[in-house]
C-alpha cells in the first residue's frame, strides 16, 4: 500500500510558528503531525506501506523534506517528495504525486489528526472517512443510501442533507483507476471556484460503478490555528497517556510539581515550577520559577519566572518575567 500525503499549503492561520517550519512538522507532544498521521494510518492496516509520497510546497528547504524522509523510514517505507507549485485544488495536490498512485492507496491531507478505532477492509472499492458534525454548512459531506453506501458529495450544503463530514481521509483499491479520473479533470479543465477538486473525480468514479463506502472516526482534530491546536494537544496527550512514555527518562525535574498529562522531552529541564495540565515541553526546553498550563514549549525554548497559559511558544524562544497568553514564532524574545 502506498500513503499519499497532501501538505503544500503554507499554513498561514498558524503564523508565526509556519514562518520557519512547516505546519505538518510541528510536535504535538514529541512528535511531528505528520508522524502521527502516518503512525495512525499504520495501525489500520496489516498491509506493507511501500511508499510514502509527501506533496510539499518548494519552499519548504531540503532540512524539512529529509525530515519527511526520515519520518517515512520510521514505518519501514521509502520517502518521496514531490511539489505543488500553485494551489489548484485537492485533485490537482493528489495528481502531484502521480507516480505513487498505484494498487492500494491511502490518503490523508496533512492537517487531519484522528483517532483511529478503525481497521481498513481493502477489498472494498474505495472508502471515505468521515465524522458527525452539529454544522455541516462548513464542510463536505457525503449521503448514503439505505445499504449505507455512498451516493453524493454535497460541499458545503445550503441546507441539511448530511451531518457526516468528509475529514480528508480516503482509501483507493485502484490507485490507477483514480490516476486516470484526475488526469481527466486536468485535461478537461474541470474546475469548482478554480480549483480541481477530488470529489468530482469521485462522483466520476461512482458513476462508473465504483462502490464508495464509509467509515467514522470516532475523533477527528484539527490543527488549523493555535487555539485548535492547542486543545489537539490536549485530546492527543489523553488518548495517548496510555500507550505512550510521555515523560523522558533523561529529563530533569527539580523541586517541581507535574501535573500530569503531560509531555516532558529528551534534555528538558524543570526547577521550581509547576507544569501542566496538558503541557508539552520539547525536546531541550528549560523552565524555571514558573507556572504553564495548556501550552507548547517549542525545542530548546526556555521560559523563566512567567505565568503561561494557552499559549504557543516555537523553537529557541527566550520568555522572561511574562503573564498573559500568547503565540511566539522561532527565536523570538519576550521580556517582561
Amino acid at each position: 500500500m502506498n500513503i499519499i500525503i497532501p501538505m503544500a499549503g503554507m499554513g498561514k492561520r498558524m503564523r508565526p510558528h509556519t514562518l520557519t517550519t512547516p505546519k505538518p512538522l510541528i510536535p504535538i507532544a514529541g512528535k511531528p503531525m505528520v508522524h502521527r498521521i502516518v503512525a495512525d494510518i499504520a495501525k489500520t492496516t496489516d498491509q506493507k506501506i511501500e511508499e510514502i509520497a509527501f506533496i510539499v510546497s518548494p519552499v519548504f528547504g531540503p532540512e524539512a523534506e529529509q525530515n519527511l524522509i526520515d519520518v517515512a523510514a520510521q514505518f519501514g517505507a521509502t520517502g518521496r517528495i514531490f511539489y505543488q507549485n500553485e494551489p489548484l485544488g485537492t485533485a490537482h495536490a493528489i495528481l502531484c504525486a502521480e507516480a505513487c498512485i498505484k494498487g492500494n492507496v491511502f490518503i490523508a491531507f496533512a492537517d487531519t489528526l484522528f483517532k483511529a478505532t478503525f481497521s481498513i477492509d481493502a477489498s472494498k472499492e474505495a472508502i471515505i472517512w468521515t465524522q458527525k458534525v452539529e454544522d455541516p454548512s462548513a464542510f463536505g459531506v457525503v449521503q448514503l443510501n439505505e445499504e449505507g453506501m455512498i451516493t453524493a458529495f454535497v460541499e458545503k450544503p445550503d441546507h441539511f442533507v448530511s451531518d457526516l463530514a468528509i475529514i480528508g481521509v480516503y482509501y483507493f483499491k485502484n490507485g490507477e483507476h483514480l490516476k486516470k479520473e484526475l488526469q481527466y479533470l486536468l485535461d478537461n479543465d474541470i474546475k469548482v471556484k478554480g480549483e480541481y477538486q477530488l470529489t468530482d473525480a469521485m462522483e466520476n468514479m461512482m458513476k462508473q460503478g465504483v462502490g464508495f463506502h464509509t467509515g467514522q472516526v470516532e475523533e477527528w482534530l484539527d490543527c488549523g490555528n493555535k487555539d485548535a491546536t492547542l486543545y489537539t494537544l490536549e485530546r492527543m496527550l489523553e488518548i495517548k497517556k496510555e500507550s505512550e512514555e510521555l515523560q523522558h527518562p533523561g529529563a530533569q525535574i527539580v523541586n517541581s510539581i507535574i501535573i500530569p498529562p503531560c509531555y516532558i522531552g529528551e534534555g528538558v529541564q524543570v526547577s521550581h515550577a509547576v507544569v501542566g495540565p496538558y503541557v508539552s515541553l520539547e525536546k531541550g526546553s528549560m523552565v524555571s520559577n514558573s507556572v504553564i498550563s495548556h501550552s507548547i514549549i517549542g525545542q530548546r525554548s526556555t521560559v523563566k519566572n512567567s505565568v503561561i497559559s494557552k499559549s504557543m511558544l516555537g523553537n529557541d524562544v527566550i520568555c522572561h518575567g511574562k503573564s498573559e497568553e500568547f503565540s511566539l514564532g522561532d527565536f523570538s524574545f519576550k521580556n517582561a
